[in-house]
């Protein structure tokens, strides 16, 4: 008789963790959402800020997902991809990358440096000069500080701007 309880017991138990290792494999396959919001609202990090990529005119970016306001991993990540542009000739590109390395880490001061170096590649002085400039202000006792400043001199002369 004790022998037939313990086989219950032994199966009763088995069946409960069956039914919970069924309920977890459940819940990591499909995370369930609240009933009140629709699956297709607009998140509340998605606010419209003044870098809506207007000049992106493909609809690539409308179905990605928001990247994250704060990510120092994909900064490096953008700096890294930006360089190899630059080295390969596509300065747009470049400049597209080191924006986003901006943003992913708006302290940071390489990227605005290596943007820098791109816009005057590009041959838009003005954005350079403020972009080497929030280098330095973001940097100011950077090692490389008066080669920067010497190319912002420059780039105010041949834009013929007045430095403040």
């Amino acid at each position: 008789m004790l022998g037939m309880r313990f086989k219950k017991a032994i199966l009763t138990l088995a069946a409960v963790l069956l039914y919970l290792a069924a309920s977890l494999a459940r819940a990591q396959e499909s995370p369930q959402e609240s009933s009140s919001k629709p699956s297709d609202a607009p998140t509340p990090s998605a606010k419209p800020g003044k870098d809506d990529r207007k000049k992106n005119k493909d609809g690539a970016t409308k179905s990605a997902p928001e990247q994250p306001a704060w990510d120092p991993l994909r900064a490096e990540k953008d700096l890294e991809v930006g360089q190899y542009y630059m080295r390969k000739g596509d300065v747009d590109a470049a400049i597209d990358r080191f924006l986003d390395a901006t943003l992913a880490k708006p302290g940071y001061a390489i990227p605005f440096r290596f943007l820098g170096e791109a816009q005057e590649k590009k041959g838009l002085k003005k954005q350079a000069i403020k972009s080497y400039q929030r280098y330095l202000d973001l940097y100011p006792h950077a090692e490389d500080r008066e080669k920067i400043q010497k190319r912002i001199d420059k780039l105010y002369k041949e834009t013929g701007k007045q430095k403040n």
